[in-house]
């Protein structure tokens, strides 16, 4: 099936919305919980981490409900429209928490994040799960690929560039307010963008998925031994990735300070999610012209890893407070997080190829829901060492939002700096290991793999 400009654009739109929605989550739920309305950041992350464990079991269970989906509308679609209307009242209700103090608030809490969670894999799921339903040659995978990513960050970026500042404009001395009514914006903005994609991409009504039990599902996976190797990998790119988005904003009020903390925060967010764009966009179609996918998401784990040493060595010089400098490492990381979102995603649809020749079963659902797990696994390990680590530095947050923000100790600074440029570099570390070793899905083996579909040959890779 040969997708039109239409069903591209419709796709990339569904990716903005869904990834604006994850992105405010993942990136303000621990400073909201933890520096606005006070609770510890040991137990917010803990939460996290708990609902992570929960989605381990519900991630599963959706993959198959989507594979056994018949209807007029097609496979995907009713799940994607429901899950996202669902979602998106979660989410205000996330932000938009009561005025309570104590148990009652870290119940709310608590149970409203589960319930995101649940609600955001109703539609996730489904939405990854069609770029191999709708295509069938890696050429076209890798097009909607960087299609989706692209846009997915451009979703991610304009959080990254107007939320705080919304919050301040929408909240006046409020932040309380300010991102109640930010999430209300983002949840408008998410329930029209995923209409409009399931009004204009449709999926091949001829595309069939065999579907399995849990059990049955569970024995495939660990059979597709390069579908998990990715599915680490993105746990170890995203746990980076969202370190330093939660690290971020803390380092921005309490170690670079100054009244405009904010304006530089957002200066930097803005400049960082521009790089992460022109990555996608730019960078990696420019690279993929001379070099191969492998040796394009090589270069981006060294790349990204030179970078945070880069910044760790300015902090340690006592250049905390020069944001150019900074900003210089910084894009850097963006641009490479950037071509690594492309490339995951991409080598993921490539190993459902690989499991149909290796098993000869399509599970296509199966493999996208790891990916909706592990992106959000990711997030709350990074969030769960998150709060503990700032607990552990002794930062000393909650103040009151018309004073002063607080002063932290060297000590506390140090703490901070080391957590948001190490932690980082370990995990990327992890992954390119992991990657070199275990990785064989090439552009060639990928070549072939197709060529051996057509012919109408599985279970033997």
């Amino acid at each position: 099936m040969e997708l039109t400009l239409k069903q591209k654009a419709a796709f990339g739109i569904g990716a903005v919305g869904k990834d604006m929605v994850y992105a405010l989550s993942a990136s303000y739920v621990m400073y909201f919980y933890q520096d606005v309305l006070g609770l510890s950041a040991t137990f917010v992350g803990l939460i996290l981490m708990a609902a992570r464990v929960f989605d381990a079991l519900n991630d599963p269970f959706m993959g198959v409900l989507v594979a056994k989906t018949k209807s007029r509308w097609g496979r995907f679609r009713p799940w994607l429209l429901s899950g996202t209307i669902l979602n998106a009242v979660v989410l205000y209700a996330l932000f938009n928490a009561p005025h309570t103090e104590g148990a009652g608030l870290m119940a709310y809490f608590a149970v409203a994040y589960i319930l995101w969670g649940v609600t955001y894999t109703m539609m996730d799921i489904p939405y990854w799960s069609m770029i191999p339903a709708v295509t069938k040659t890696p050429a076209d995978r890798e097009n909607l690929s960087v299609v989706g990513r692209t846009c997915a960050g451009v979703g991610s970026a304009l959080i990254a560039m107007f939320t705080v500042a919304l919050v301040g404009v929408l909240g006046g001395d409020s932040e309380r307010a300010g991102f109640g009514r930010v999430a209300l914006i983002v949840s408008v903005l998410f329930v029209a963008a995923e209409i409009l994609c399931c009004a204009f991409f449709k999926e091949n009504s001829q595309t069939e998925m065999e579907t399995a039990g849990v059990k049955e599902m569970f024995a495939a996976l660990l059979r597709n031994d390069q579908a998990m190797v990715v599915v680490a990998s993105i746990v170890l790119i995203n746990s980076a990735l969202y370190l330093t988005s939660n690290f971020i904003i803390y380092f921005f009020k309490y170690d670079f300070g100054g009244a405009g903390w904010k304006g530089s925060y957002t200066l930097f967010s803005t400049v960082g999610g521009a790089a992460q764009i022109l990555g996608m966009m730019v960078v990696y179609p420019l690279l993929r012209r001379k070099l191969s996918n492998t040796r394009i998401f090589a270069v981006s784990l060294i790349s990204a890893f030179c970078a945070y040493v880069v910044m760790l060595a300015f902090l340690l010089a006592g250049l905390s407070g020069y944001l150019p400098l900074l900003l210089i490492p910084g894009v850097v990381v963006f641009i490479c997080n950037g071509m690594l979102s492309v490339l995951t995603t991409l080598f993921l649809s490539n190993s459902v190829d690989y499991g149909q020749l290796k098993t000869g079963r399509r599970e296509e659902s199966v493999i996208f829901s790891m990916q909706t797990f592990v992106v959000k696994a990711a997030s709350g390990v990074a969030v769960f060492l998150t709060g503990i680590g700032l607990d552990l530095i002794g930062l000393a947050g909650n103040t009151d939002e018309t004073g002063p923000v607080a002063v932290q100790s060297a000590e506390t600074l140090l703490g901070l700096r080391l957590m948001m440029t190490v932690l980082p570099m370990i995990v990327l570390a992890a992954a390119f290991v992991l990657f070199r070793k275990k990785f064989t899905l090439t552009d060639q083996r990928v070549e072939e793999i197709g060529h051996q579909l057509r012919a109408g040959g599985c279970g033997n890779g």
